[in-house]
């Protein structure tokens, strides 16, 4: 602990470093790359057939969505899609007079889809350039009754677009869904959310097997997955990125070099204490830590400077391998992270 702790101050007097998200390769030419994404809307497949026709539907409906109806199903708790139970099931879901209303909303909001097609292409574009022996998910949209923003797993991406219906939507105030949060429920969050959750689903936490469990190692992954996602859609702004506002982020670009003293002052960086690590990386309207003007995430911004660092120091390494490195230490000595 010590002798991380030491460390950790020889890094904050090193001498200071320019250091940018850009790397070479994002200017690299991805025409020729192929993540033609079409969407397939299973909401507008399931609540415009009549509820009385669902179960003879159903082979069709399994045939066209194929995995992905069981992964919705577990998420809408209709259960196994094999279950002799799970037409009946599948038309109280979709009989639910409030699911109906929602699916109006849902249907006004997103009668034309294209630029979520557009835009998913080009980040799976950048991910076919970063990641050429990965494939491309097929994608889907849904209701899930508020349950889930995203569906992930192997080969298949799903959006709820009823966690989509903008910061103004009734029900999210009646969910008590905090108004930090239904800010950024949005269409414009989509895409990014998407990639993120991608990011998530390839280099989860637990499958890494980080050496510690800390507020470092927290905030370096969620640092890579933001770095992850900022690759894939280069273009994005920081306060979309982050999810803050416009003072929330020039607090975090202001108080960059306190933040970082206070975690270190404060022998915070090595905390294994769930509730720090969540103060300090989990969501919320500001970090405690850091006054009440901050964002909630501060350290996050914080763990993708440090990637920053990493990567603008360490050219030949490609984004895979920085992905997959989870010698945090390694990765703080070599990123030479000096707030100013």
């Amino acid at each position: 602990m010590k002798g991380r702790y030491f460390i950790a101050i020889l890094l904050f007097i090193s001498l200071p470093v320019m250091f940018s998200c850009k790397r070479k390769t994002h200017g690299a030419d991805n025409s020729s790359l192929k993540a033609g994404i079409e969407i397939k809307r299973l909401e507008h497949d399931l609540f415009t057939i009549d509820p009385a026709a669902i179960k003879d539907s159903l082979p069709a409906i399994i045939q066209k969505y194929g995995n992905f109806l069981q992964f919705f199903s577990y998420v809408i708790n209709t259960g196994n899609i094999n279950d002799p139970m799970f037409s009946d099931n599948l038309v109280s879901f979709c009989t639910d007079k409030q699911n109906n209303e929602v699916y109006s909303e849902v249907s006004k909001a997103y009668q034309d889809i294209s630029f979520l097609e557009r835009d998913l292409g080009k980040a799976f574009r950048n991910y076919k350039k970063y990641f050429p022996g990965k494939s491309v998910p097929a994608v889907y949209t849904c209701i899930t009754g508020f349950n889930r923003s995203l569906i992930t797993a192997d080969s298949v991406l799903g959006i709820s677009l009823d966690r989509y219906l903008g910061k103004n939507c009734d029900y999210y105030p009646r969910l008590e869904i905090y108004s930090y949060l239904a800010a950024r429920m949005n269409s414009w969050n989509i895409v990014p959310d998407c990639m993120y959750a991608w990011g998530t689903k390839l280099w989860n936490f637990e499958d890494l097997k980080y050496p510690d469990d800390n507020v470092l190692s927290e905030m370096i992954h969620e640092g890579k997955l933001k770095y992850f996602e900022k690759c894939m859609i280069p273009g994005i702004g920081d306060t979309l990125l982050f999810g803050f506002s416009g003072d929330q982020m020039k607090f975090c670009s202001n108080n960059e070099n306190r933040m970082w003293s206070y975690m270190i002052e404060n022998n915070l960086l090595f905390s294994s204490d769930k509730f720090i690590i969540r103060k300090l990386t989990g969501e919320g309207p500001f970090t405690s830590y850091f006054t009440n003007e901050s964002p909630g995430k501060a350290a996050v911004w914080i763990g993708f400077r440090i990637i920053e660092s990493y990567m603008d120091r360490n050219r030949k390494t490609t984004l895979e391998e920085m992905m997959l490195n989870t010698d945090v230490q390694s990765i703080l000595d070599q990123a030479r992270y000096n707030p100013q």
